[in-house]
């Protein structure tokens, strides 16, 4: 069921002149969400909403928690969305608004836990390529939505450095590992889907009935380190190559927002098809989304950042609804404000890889940047960004702000 209404019509403006910039991230139509205060103050941190180049201060609307936000039903928060253009469209009595660039974000919302998932077949086959050549892609992978239980507790906001980790490296020849800092820091190009109002333990929802339960996206950029990943992934999974950090954007788009950029879902007709509890026909109609993703990055004697890669969420191979449903159908209880990671999100083609490492083919090809340097990982003080945005002719383009972070030595 489309929910496209007026608060998508690409010809309204807003008495914020910086919102009716073709460029910006935050036009009228998207609205996002953060958590803020003004910049060097202990004052409290408050809901915002994102406007051109300016904030909201959704505190004066009796607005305290995101969280609590985030578990109202689907029909309230549209409701929201609605009070909020209203507000701040062209013609309506101006509020106070803070700048953005007087603002300093946290984590939008408290993450009780943090799934990543593994949802881009590119990326898996890839990936698999470089150390299994002869099954790149495993058994399990067209039939169930892959995922591991990440670490909430260190989930930072964009612009929060991060020190390089330590943890048992063996090279394939040596007979024991060695305790050192990783050589081969890695990004990965995802995005981050924040739950709604969630399900109670034991009680599963139907894949029809996810989109309730999906409040936004966000950019998420789960940073591994890849020399420490593959000696100690067996048998249970990434640990101390993934725990170290995993950067979010400081805002949420809100799937409101989002609506006029979805896609129908497919599968290529060879492949195996999802099981009946995560198909029907609302979900092949429109369960996909055409959202363009970035990589940049950025050495310490580099002026500007540099593009090093572009995809799209379109090329994932399993939806954030069947994400949603999966992780609930045993009878998980998804809460209000969890965090769910895509995976990282490269398309078929070399220039749309999601990682250094498929970039570089696992470091056997360093990439040449602009000002003649190399890199096969990232060095001490390097930068790396993430954007995103859907873009759709008739529609205003929705950004989704920074989600940048810098390598500390160990």
């Amino acid at each position: 069921m489309s929910h496209i209404d007026h608060t998508h019509d690409a010809a309204a403006l807003s008495w914020v002149a910086s919102a009716n910039d073709p460029a910006t991230d935050f036009p009228l139509q998207n609205l996002p969400f953060c958590s803020f205060r003004s910049k060097g103050t202990l004052e409290p941190w408050r809901v915002g909403v994102g406007i051109g180049d300016q904030i909201l201060d959704l505190s004066t609307w009796g607005i305290a928690d995101l969280n609590a936000l985030m578990a109202r039903p689907a029909s309230e928060r549209r409701a929201l969305r609605h009070r909020l253009f209203d507000t701040l469209k062209a013609g309506a009595p101006e509020v106070e608004l803070l700048p953005q660039a007087q603002a300093e974000y946290r984590v939008p919302c408290r993450i009780g836990d943090y799934t990543d998932f593994y949802t881009g077949i590119h990326h898996a086959r890839a990936v698999g390529k470089l150390f299994r050549p002869d099954n790149p892609l495993l058994p399990n992978y067209q039939w169930v939505p892959i995922g591991y239980h990440g670490r909430s507790s260190s989930i930072v906001v964009s612009g929060t450095p991060l020190r390089r980790p330590k943890g048992q490296v063996k090279s394939p020849e040596a007979e024991a590992p060695v305790f050192k800092p990783s050589a081969r820091i890695d990004c990965e190009l995802e995005l981050g889907l924040y739950v709604g109002p969630g399900n109670a333990l034991g009680e599963p929802f139907g894949i029809d009935e996810a989109d309730a339960h999906a409040f936004g996206l966000t950019l998420l950029n789960d940073w591994s380190a890849r020399d420490i990943q593959p000696w100690e992934y067996q048998p249970l999974g990434p640990f101390l190559a993934k725990n170290f950090g995993t950067t979010v954007s400081p805002w949420i788009v809100t799937m409101d927002a989002l609506e006029p950029f979805r896609i129908p879902f497919t599968r290529p007709a060879e492949d195996p098809q999802p099981l009946p509890y995560l198909d029907s026909p609302a979900h092949r109609a429109g369960a996909a989304y055409d959202i363009e993703l970035e990589v940049w990055f950025k050495t310490p004697s580099m002026a500007a950042p540099t593009r090093l890669s572009r995809s799209n969420l379109r090329h994932a191979y399993w939806s954030l609804a069947q994400m949603l449903t999966h992780h609930a159908s045993n009878g998980c209880n998804l809460q209000p404000g969890d965090l769910l990671g895509t995976g990282t999100l490269s398309g078929p083609l070399p220039d749309e890889a999601g990682s250094l490492l498929e970039l570089t083919l696992g470091g056997k090809q360093p990439i040449t940047l602009p000002d003649g340097e190399q890199r096969t990982f990232m060095l001490d003080g390097d930068q790396l960004g993430l954007r995103a945005f859907a873009e759709k002719p008739g529609f205003r383009r929705i950004g989704f702000g920074p989600c940048d972070g810098l390598i500390l030595p160990a």
